[in-house]
């Protein structure tokens, strides 16, 4: 048996939920599933299910395998497909990870959009702000908003974010209207992101760069709960433009000190693995959250 073959079963075994019925719907004997699934857990020299007489479960590298079997088996049916038809439609499952803020602000449209020109693919996005292991945990890709450093992933930068310092016309009436950034460290609370720098960076009117840490009064590991604080005045916030364009253009939110915190560009990226072959369904989704997004995205700030 070939290792396509093998990785068909294996699907089949685990999606049957056991060898018996695994069998069944391959019309083979169930002596013949096990013994494959005994010789490809041998040639991988690891135990990929843990089966008893009742049930069957995956270890951690049968989960890897079975995700892994999954995208090159929906590869190679995409591109079988399209050899058959230049013109078909792409199909299939991608797995998706994006930054929670971002991505319930503002995936949702473009998906459907996406979804409108090709409605025969499926996605499975994970919504979360943690740094997502795309291989172990078997997406396509993932969308982040920071400067890379992972060596083993290839990136398309997909659009531009700034970060914006700003605070609610309500507090700065009653804290007042900071003329420096010396003027925070008086009579001002921050509103920090949980992985947000203890200290912000600032440039001079003679171009000197500087750091001042202001006095905290919460932090949060998620962007819109910080910025609705600040809305309703509970301090200043370092917001992503991305996050807090509608309340700066309501008035919800005014931008401070424009001539020290200059908008700090942070690009956002679609990354996925460097070592696998990126199907036709993933390229284009890439190619159109550039088009979408793009170098001028619409919650660009003046």
């Amino acid at each position: 048996m070939n290792q396509f073959e093998d990785m068909q079963t294996f699907v089949r075994i685990v999606e049957a939920g056991s060898i018996t019925k695994a069998a069944e719907q391959l019309n083979t004997a169930k002596s013949a599933v096990s013994r494959r699934l005994t010789e490809l857990e041998k040639r991988l020299a690891v135990k990929l299910l843990i089966r008893t007489t009742r049930s069957q479960t995956l270890t951690n590298s049968g989960l890897s395998y079975y995700q892994q079997c999954l995208r090159i088996i929906d590869d190679v049916a995409e591109i079988e497909s399209s050899i058959r038809d230049e013109h078909c439609a792409l199909k299939g499952k991608i797995k998706l990870a994006a930054p929670l803020s971002f991505g319930l602000a503002h995936l949702g449209s473009a998906l459907q959009q996406f979804n409108e020109i090709h409605p025969d693919i499926y996605f499975d996005i994970d919504f979360n702000d943690r740094k997502i292991d795309l291989i172990e945990e078997g997406f396509d890709l993932a969308i982040r908003i920071s400067q890379l450093s992972d060596s083993n992933l290839m990136a398309k930068k997909l659009t531009k974010i700034h970060l914006v310092l700003c605070a609610s016309p309500d507090y700065l009436k009653k804290y007042g209207m900071p003329k420096t950034p010396e003027d925070l460290l008086s009579n001002h609370k921050r509103l920090k992101y949980n992985t947000e720098p203890e200290y912000w960076q600032y440039t001079t009117q003679h171009n000197e760069i500087k750091k001042i840490k202001v006095p905290s009064a919460m932090s949060s590991n998620n962007g819109s709960f910080l910025m609705s604080s600040a809305i309703k005045g509970a301090g200043v916030i370092m917001c992503p433009d991305f996050l807090c364009y509608k309340a700066i253009r309501l008035g919800q939110l005014v931008p401070i000190l424009n001539d020290y915190f200059r908008p700090k560009e942070i690009p956002a990226y679609a990354v996925y693995p460097e070592n696998r072959h990126l199907s036709q369904r993933v390229r284009s989704l890439i190619n159109f959250l550039g088009q979408y997004f793009g170098e001028k995205p619409y919650w660009l700030t003046p």
